[in-house]
């Protein structure tokens, strides 16, 4: 009897344990399944409020992503160092009037690079800054553009304007400084412009153009135009604040622009591996959401494709980023001496081995598109039509001092006018001075200075000719 009661109570509680169980597994069920749907929704809360709608999901791992990994972003070529071809297939859209256009270009960059660097040299400039080793960058992504469309340039772009027919003439006037120069001598060398090419003047300060060039972009689609703005900037630039501005803006607001990133190495003595941690400029892009590559800055041909995709890209309002990989082969500039900070070693070693003007001339001659004949009266003239128009613009009269003062407002405004009137009078008083100190001299040769003396402050020189008359 007892076992009878036993054995009952036995089933009685294993069936309550049976509900109990199946109830906590509805229960749990449940949960999970509101978890789940909790979890969906909060996914599609951060796709769309964080990520841009990207696929996301929860973990319950703690791990910190870095940038440690042995793989860097690859670098796109077309052919290598020794002009030999290793894309059979992209080699074809490049059409043998193509490639000698292209080391035309790139050899009278050259050419003035070598006439003007020497020209301050000789004290007949000022300042200057060369662009050996980079030509291919400037010449692969200019030729991959629309003469519409806008170039921000940073200093070293020579090649984008030579590529547009900038005249040699205008570009002699800007680095002499003459009155012809279209900043009338308010600029330094190198900065050059032209609104009828549509390159926007260069700027001195790093990185400033990047978010100009961004806005720029940003009112050619308002206007629903066909067309992209490039803009270029260093390794050094990238480390200023207004890049990722830049960066940022460009993505957020899906503007058609294709940044052009020429890491050559060196922002002027700091090298890229003191500049930043990580794997390079391009490594940054796809934060901002902007499209990337990395391209071999010395392959010409690499540099063209890689800004034609780019430029069909932005096109669709999806922005872009360039890297580059390229090396300086000369000094930041006339004022630095990079031995300093490098070996020359180092230089020649990429001089030798890795030129991109060496490069195409290797591939042109594999392929019989150019001989040294051909290389040899290319230079002669080049070189001719550069010192002629040098020649040309130190015989030029300087700015007048009136420019001074001019397209600051339409109209000068009484407080400049006042300014102008000040320095007139005060040349004037100058000027009357040197003759007094210099009248042994004037008298014994006959001549009186000339208004190249003090660069273009006369009619006050009859003034002051007709005082020392007098006296």
């Amino acid at each position: 009897m007892y076992w009878f009661l036993f054995s009952n109570l036995f089933k009685e509680v294993k069936l309550q344990r049976r509900l109990i169980f199946g109830g906590c597994l509805f229960t749990r069920k449940q949960f999970c399944d509101v978890s789940r749907k909790t979890d969906e929704i909060l996914i599609n809360q951060f796709k769309e409020k964080f990520f841009s709608s990207r696929l996301i999901k929860f973990t319950d791992q703690l791990d910190f992503v870095n940038d440690s990994g042995e793989n860097a972003l690859p670098v796109f070529r077309i052919i290598d160092n020794l002009g030999n071809v290793v894309n059979a297939e992209m080699i074809k859209a490049f059409s043998a009037d193509l490639c000698l256009q292209m080391y035309k270009k790139m050899l009278l960059v050259h050419v003035v690079d070598e006439i003007l660097y020497n020209a301050q040299r000789q004290g007949r400039i000022s300042f200057y800054l060369t662009n050996d080793g980079e030509e291919a960058t400037q010449i692969g992504s200019a030729s991959a553009l629309q003469a519409d469309d806008l170039i921000y340039a940073q200093y070293r772009e020579l090649g984008t304007l030579l590529w547009r027919d900038f005249p040699l003439q205008s570009l002699m006037d800007q680095c002499v400084g003459n009155a012809d120069d279209l900043n009338k001598g308010r600029q330094m060398p190198v900065h050059y412009g032209s609104k009828e090419l549509n390159v926007v003047t260069i700027s001195s300060t790093l990185a400033t153009q990047m978010p100009q060039a961004v806005g720029s972009a940003y009112a050619m689609k308002l206007r629903k135009q066909q067309n992209v703005v490039i803009c270029y900037f260093g390794d050094g630039a990238a480390s200023e604040g207004d890049c990722h501005a830049a960066f940022n803006f460009a993505g957020t607001l899906r503007c058609p622009v294709v940044f052009f990133c020429r890491n050559n190495g060196y922002a002027i003595s700091t090298c890229s591996s003191e500049q930043y941690a990580g794997d390079g400029i391009g490594s940054r892009g796809p934060a901002y959401g902007l499209n990337t590559v990395r391209v071999d800055g010395n392959d010409v041909f690499a540099v063209h494709m890689a800004t034609l995709h780019a430029r069909q890209m932005a096109l669709h309002c999806k922005p872009c980023l360039i890297e580059a990989i390229t090396y300086r082969l000369g000094h930041h500039s006339t004022s630095d001496d990079s031995t300093a900070y490098r070996s020359a070693a180092e230089i020649q070693l990429w001089q030798k081995s890795n030129s991109p003007l060496a490069r195409l001339r290797a591939f042109l001659f594999n392929n019989s598109l150019l001989d040294e004949e051909q290389e040899h009266s290319l230079q002669k003239t080049y070189r001719q039509e550069v010192l002629n128009s040098l020649i040309l613009s130190e015989k030029k009269p300087k700015p007048e001092i009136e420019t001074l003062f001019t397209d600051v407002y339409d109209q000068m405004t009484p407080r400049i006018q006042k300014q102008y009137n000040e320095l007139k009078t005060a040349l004037a008083a100058l000027f009357c001075h040197l003759v007094h100190c210099h009248l042994v001299e004037f008298v014994s040769n006959q001549r009186w200075p000339s208004s190249r003396t003090l660069g273009n402050i006369f009619p006050q020189q009859s003034i002051c000719n007709k005082q020392y008359k007098m006296e």
